[in-house]
C-alpha cells in the first residue's frame, strides 16, 4: 500500500453548510460516491472518493450562493456527473463551454451551496482499466 500524500499546505477538511445534513449527505454520496460516517460526537461526516478530503456539514452558516473561492469536484464524465447532480436535486448554474480549453461546469447543491466540476483528462480511463482489473483480480 502507498504512503499517502500529506503534506505542509495539503487542502484536508472542508466545513460545508447545508441546510438538511441528511439531504446533502445523500446528494454527495449519489452524485460523487463520498463516504458518509458518524463520529463519536453524533456529527456527519465525509470523506472524498480516494481519502484525500475529510470534512463535516455544518447548520450554523449561510450557504457559499455566489462564486467566490470555487471549490471543484474531480470527475471522469462532466455529462454523467450533470445528469447525477440534476437527479438528485441540484442545478447547475453555468454549464459547460464547448469553446473553453478545459471541461468544467458550476453547479448548486440542494442546501444552495455553488461548487464546479472538473473533468480530468484521462480519468475515465484510468477508472475503466482499474475496474477491470479489479474484476480480475489484477
Amino acid at each position: 500500500m502507498s504512503e499517502p500524500l500529506y503534506r505542509t499546505g495539503k487542502i484536508c477538511y472542508i466545513e460545508m453548510p447545508a441546510a438538511d445534513i441528511q439531504v446533502s449527505a445523500t446528494f454527495y454520496t449519489k452524485v460523487f460516491g463520498w463516504r458518509v460516517g458518524e463520529r463519536g460526537d453524533g456529527s456527519v461526516s465525509f470523506d472524498d472518493t480516494v481519502g484525500g478530503v475529510s470534512g463535516t456539514w455544518v447548520l450554523d452558516r449561510p450557504p457559499s450562493t455566489t462564486p467566490g473561492l470555487m471549490v471543484h469536484i474531480m470527475v471522469a464524465d462532466a455529462d454523467r456527473t450533470i445528469a447525477a447532480i440534476e437527479a438528485a436535486g441540484g442545478s447547475i448554474v453555468q454549464p459547460i463551454d464547448p469553446a473553453s480549453g478545459e471541461v468544467f461546469a458550476h453547479f448548486r447543491d440542494p442546501a444552495g451551496n455553488v461548487l464546479g466540476i472538473y473533468q480530468q483528462r484521462g480519468l475515465a480511463e484510468t477508472e475503466a482499466r482499474l475496474a477491470a482489473a479489479s474484476m480480475t483480480g489484477g
